[in-house]
């Protein structure tokens, strides 16, 4: 390890509560500075390239985020033990991240320096953040920041040697990458264009079609404008972004504003707390819910009045209803586009069954064994699917193939993958999964009723409602918020 990732009895502590990161973390301006650092990462050719292939910020964006805010809260944990197994995941999930981009340019999301790139735009953008709410940091806290972070990259790959030792070096470094390797990818484009006009209602609002849609239709383009002020100069002018007239004021605002949170009660706000209420489900015995219907419910009046206040206009498809969580079945369109293209680029492929395994192993917290036994179990999945669907020889499964097709897709490598799933949810090797076993994969949709008369889930009723799910394309199961929701 380098000198970063040591400390002194003098000095701030590095990780845990008392770190800078962990002050910062539920500081509501990192909204803004999360996405400006995500524009800039996409903005790097392999990283750019990676998110197209492999990620499912398009698709499902909240729960992305959701596993985002997870892995940083485990890579500051006080706790070494937890900082290295969540590093050795990463690693993991990273190592099977490779291929090319539309240029023929290869990428791996091992790559050292890419790496470094990644961990270097969240200092940045922390520090921006700061700066840009009339709070700049001083010197000192700076130094202590980029200790910090210097220690992630150190904890991910055995030293830091990717990013200047110095801060006063690390400015250059910034400054170089941005001039020199930031292209306007279209990974950065559909962030700053696309993910915004597009954004999945999170489970919460789900009830409120019509009331997500106006709000989106404002705040959206908003985040856009501001996100493209914040930017480096630099890289706007080489990617071409405009800034609109007005854009830097609001920019400004937007900062000041989220920066007066800092005059809240001490843990008022919990950036977690947040992101998971905005994932519950109405099915879940978690203490909140409750409360949420009753948003829900509000939500909906809300979304009632402002179809009234604003019918549209003549000729405009009236609103889709929101799809009842126990209608049953969904359409195979439906079922294509929510649980199987995870990626969400209108294929069906490799990345998207891989997509599913890492969300599962990541809920799950698996060991290596396991979760590369889980890994195996849907590559050979994908081998069957594609085998059986694949009509025109490119590789991937199109909508139309599938819809064509309409598959059963219970074969034996979908069974198997329930099977390995399920050994791997039975954390104490029982044959059957208990109510808390059940809790650690179905978080946000767990019920207390199992619906057996001794509170477990056997093997059988496990297999069989994943086959049913994943087959028959029933919707208001318990794997809905797991491979469905946004």
């Amino acid at each position: 390890m380098t000198s970063a990732t040591t400390e002194t009895a003098d000095e701030a502590p590095l990780f845990g509560p008392a770190s800078h990161f962990s002050i910062l973390f539920d500081d509501p301006r990192w909204a803004l500075a999360l996405i400006r650092a995500t524009v800039l990462e996409a903005a790097h050719p392999q990283v750019g390239a990676a998110l197209i292939d492999n990620s499912t910020f398009v698709a499902h964006p909240w729960r992305r985020l959701r596993n985002t805010f997870v892995s940083m809260r485990r890579m500051f944990d006080p706790d070494l033990a937890v900082r290295e197994r969540e590093a050795a995941r990463l690693n993991r999930l990273h190592a099977r991240m490779s291929g090319a981009d539309s240029r023929g340019r290869a990428y791996d999301a091992m790559d050292r320096a890419t790496r470094a790139w990644v961990v270097a735009t969240l200092f940045e953008s922390a520090v921006t953040m700061c700066r840009l709410s009339g709070q700049p940091l001083g010197q000192d806290t700076m130094e202590q920041m980029y200790a910090e972070y210097r220690a992630y990259l150190a904890a991910l790959d055995g030293d830091a040697a990717e990013l200047p030792e110095e801060l006063k070096d690390f400015w250059r470094y910034f400054d170089g990458v941005v001039e020199n390797e930031l292209e306007d990818t279209e990974a950065a484009r559909i962030i700053l264009y696309r993910l915004f006009d597009h954004l999945p209602a999170p489970a919460l609002l789900k009830g409120a079609p019509t009331l997500w849609a106006a709000g989106r239709a404002v705040v959206g383009p908003l985040l856009g404008v501001i996100t493209v002020a914040s930017l480096p100069e630099a890289y706007r002018r080489r990617a071409g972004l405009p800034e609109l007239p007005g854009a830097s004021a609001l920019m400004q605002g937007a900062y000041l504003t989220a920066g007066l949170a800092r005059f809240l009660p001490q843990g008022w706000i919990n950036a977690e707390t947040v992101i998971e209420t905005l994932s519950l489900s109405p099915g879940s015995d978690d203490l909140r819910v409750p409360v949420m219907t009753a948003v829900r419910s509000r939500m909906k009046r809300a979304a009632a009045l402002l179809r009234l206040l604003t019918p549209p206009p003549a000729g405009d498809p009236a609103p889709v209803p929101s799809r009842d969580p126990g209608a049953g079945r969904r359409s195979a369109a439906e079922f294509f586009r929510e649980v199987l293209d995870q990626t969400g680029d209108g294929h069906l492929d490799w990345p998207d069954l891989a997509a599913m395994a890492r969300e599962l192993a990541t809920r799950l917290d698996l060991d290596e064994p396991e979760e590369t036994r889980l890994y195996d179990a849907f590559a050979a999945w994908w081998r069957e699917l594609q085998a059986a669907l694949d009509t025109d020889g490119d590789g991937r499964v199109s909508a139309d193939e599938y819809a064509a097709a309409v598959p059963a897709l219970a074969g034996p490598a979908l069974i198997r993958v329930a099977e390995v799933l399920f050994d791997a949810t039975d954390r104490d090797g029982d044959a059957s999964i208990d109510a808390d076993e059940y809790r650690t994969l179905f978080r946000t949709a767990f019920h207390r009723d199992l619906g057996t008369a001794d509170g477990t889930y056997g093997r059988s009723a496990f297999v069989g409602d994943f086959l049913s799910f994943m087959s028959g394309r029933r919707s208001g199961t318990p794997y809905d918020p797991l491979l469905a929701d946004a």
